[in-house]
């Protein structure tokens, strides 16, 4: 641990990026992979109503991560500047904290989706064709949430001092054994959309076992042990507060696709199955934008907390021109390349048809999205929560949602498709107004 707290004191950027980016952005390539994994093994049977019912869940799914997220990143956040101020009992009561919170409410949802599993689908836009494969989908995935959210709140949590590789270990354990697991349950025993979602529950369950292994044996400054639970508002409130701005930005962005999912549903599953295809290819970028600014978190913590403002700013400046050059080239791939891609999940006509113009709705953001989420990991990583609150509602909320009614008004099925790429030029310019009034106040 002390070699990792001298690296976030001392090292160039080149060696941060090799240290703590490349690990994350190889785990969000993976979390990538883990993702298009479903869609890529349902599409290899040719029905575009089952890759609907799986998009149709995606927004559940969300809901799901951003409830882990409040704990994953809150605590990896909180984690990292006590490790920066030297305060080793609260880093054993945060993580105590997001162990029991985590199980808590992974339960707590398993038990809402099981009584409740079809007026949520239907709330979903499931319809007459999807409507019992959503429903078959999501049992599964409830029975795994307990599973899921540890696995989601602890691959975060380990990176707090660093330890980048082994929180990368732990989601390609899960990724890899879900996609063997997708091939075997869809291809061999052809047990469709009920195999991807067994597939994802168990991959979750492999990648708790690693992370368990890890934290009991091998990081002592961690602890599950219920001894060190506190519910205190001085233990309580950095946690949640630090990790609401991102848990804000997930769970509104699920609200938002399952409005946009049910009103992509009044053109057909059709169009439905090319947004959700398109989706995982604009995936790919924002989620690498993602991981590279969440592999800095820890250090912009870190230094927040040590008072090294200098070399806080030095690594904020680096990471955005690293995250522009990155996302424009991803962006030029992927947009020669879509046709081919979209292919590779699903060879119908139709599909390809919708799927050109959405994969460009997803991807032409690219080289500006790493800004935006920049701006999120400072104001969130330097403890400025409402900011970064304020600034997640309007991305995914206060914009989206007004002008995602506007747009499939005025344009149809591409306005909905075009409807991120509109909003996030606000939520950047707003982003970037609050980073530098933060930044201008920021006393260390």
């Amino acid at each position: 641990m002390e070699k990792n707290q001298k690296m976030l004191e001392e090292s160039s950027f080149s060696k941060l990026l090799l240290n703590l980016c490349l690990p994350t952005i190889l785990i969000m390539l993976v979390m990538v992979i883990y993702n298009m994994a479903d869609t890529f093994f349902i599409g290899q049977t040719g029905d575009p109503v089952k890759i609907a019912a799986i998009s149709l869940c995606a927004p559940l799914f969300s809901v799901l991560s951003g409830l882990g997220t409040l704990f994953g990143s809150g605590g990896c956040t909180a984690v990292s500047l006590a490790l920066g101020k030297k305060e080793t009992a609260r880093i054993k009561a945060y993580t105590s904290l997001c162990c029991y919170g985590s199980l808590f409410i992974g339960f707590l949802f398993l038990l809402i989706v099981l009584l409740a599993v079809k007026p949520i689908s239907l709330a979903l836009g499931a319809d007459g064709d999807t409507l019992s494969l959503t429903c078959s989908y999501l049992r599964i995935i409830a029975l795994g949430a307990p599973a899921i959210l540890f696995n989601n709140v602890f691959a975060n949590i380990i990176r707090a001092d660093g330890a980048a590789k082994e929180s990368m270990i732990a989601n390609i354990l899960g990724t890899l054994s879900n996609i063997g697991l997708d091939a075997l349950f869809i291809l061999v025993f052809s047990w469709d959309v009920a195999g991807a979602a067994l597939a994802t529950v168990l991959g979750n369950l492999i990648s708790c076992c690693y992370l368990l292994y890890y934290i009991l044996k091998k990081q002592p400054a961690f602890s599950l042990h219920p001894k060190f639970l506190s519910l205190k508002k001085e233990i309580l409130l950095p946690v949640t507060t630090l990790g609401l701005p991102l848990a804000c930005s997930t769970l509104l962005m699920s609200i938002s696709s399952m409005i946009s999912n049910r009103l992509m549903m009044g053109y057909g599953p059709v169009a439905l199955a090319a947004q959700g295809v398109a989706g995982k290819i604009g995936m790919l970028l924002s989620m690498l934008a993602m991981g590279i600014c969440m592999g800095m978190q820890p250090a912009i913590s870190y230094n927040c907390g040590r008072g090294s403002r200098e070399r806080m700013n030095h690594i904020i400046r680096s990471t955005g021109i690293f995250t522009v050059i990155l996302g424009t080239l991803l962006t030029l791939i992927c947009f020669f390349a879509r046709n081919r891609i979209i292919m590779a999940f699903i060879d119908n006509a139709q599909v390809i048809s919708y799927g050109q113009i959405m994969v460009l709705a997803s991807i032409i953001t690219g080289p500006f999205y790493g800004l935006y989420q920049l701006c999120q990991t400072f104001l969130q990583s330097t403890g400025k929560a409402s900011y970064a609150t304020l600034v997640a509602l309007l991305d995914k909320g206060l914009f989206y949602l007004p002008m995602l009614f506007l747009l499939n008004h005025c344009f149809g099925v591409y306005g909905i498709a075009f409807t991120g790429t509109a909003t996030l030029a606000f939520s950047l310019a707003a982003g970037i107004f609050f980073s530098l009034r933060w930044n201008a106040q920021l006393v260390m």
